[in-house]
């Protein structure tokens, strides 16, 4: 069976990339987004496996004492991570694996699996960025200024991804993102193994 691929996708916010991921997995085999472990209280609808792994501070630090990370960080007081055995658990099944992080996850990710291919999505401009944020109508005007300083920031790391989507239109962004999952698995290497039973007998 041929591995998986693991996928970085990462973005501002703002430049959709949940949506993206979202309706990406719906309408794609053999793939999966990991769930991250956290130490924050689980929010109302949220389910424990399914959204998050809802783990105590103490548990957390166990195992990032065994080295059980692939990534993780501290934001707002609280600890998210991602488990790299069952990455690789799913890997090892043939299934790719998409890591909703951020760019400095993926420097650390990639330091444990440089195989990764990182994909960057990013809005089709600073305007556009700003009134997706401001329509949102949930932040005052310093707390969005704040989100676009950061964006900026996040987004001057593009270049350390392999591929870069501009989330414009959704529809077309989406095409883009399932080409780029499909392309790897039309890819020589994948198809060798996947493939191998078929190519053996058409070269008979």
């Amino acid at each position: 069976m041929s591995k998986g691929t693991l996928y970085i996708i990462a973005a501002p916010s703002g430049a959709g990339k949940t949506s993206l991921v979202t309706e990406l997995v719906k309408t794609t085999r053999y793939l999966t987004v990991s769930v991250s472990h956290t130490t924050r209280k689980a929010r109302e609808g949220e389910v424990h496996g399914q959204h998050y792994n809802f783990v105590s501070v103490e548990e957390f630090q166990k195992m990032i004492g065994k080295g059980a990370f692939l990534e993780h960080a501290e934001v707002f007081g609280n600890f998210y991570g991602t488990s790299q055995a069952w990455v690789e658990e799913q890997l090892e099944q043939g299934v790719d694996v998409i890591l909703e992080i951020d760019w400095q996850g993926g420097q650390q990710v990639r330091r444990l699996m440089p195989e990764a291919i990182g994909i960057f999505i990013l809005p089709p401009s600073q305007k556009e960025l700003h009134k997706r944020l401001t329509g949102r109508s949930t932040d005052d005007a310093d707390v969005i200024a704040h989100r676009m300083a950061k964006a900026v920031s996040e987004m001057s790391h593009y270049n350390e991804f392999e591929y870069i989507i501009i989330n414009d239109d959704f529809d077309e962004a989406l095409f883009d993102l399932k080409a780029v999952i499909r392309s790897q698995r039309l890819s020589l290497e994948f198809q060798k193994d996947y493939r191998r039973e078929l190519l053996s007998d058409l070269l008979k």
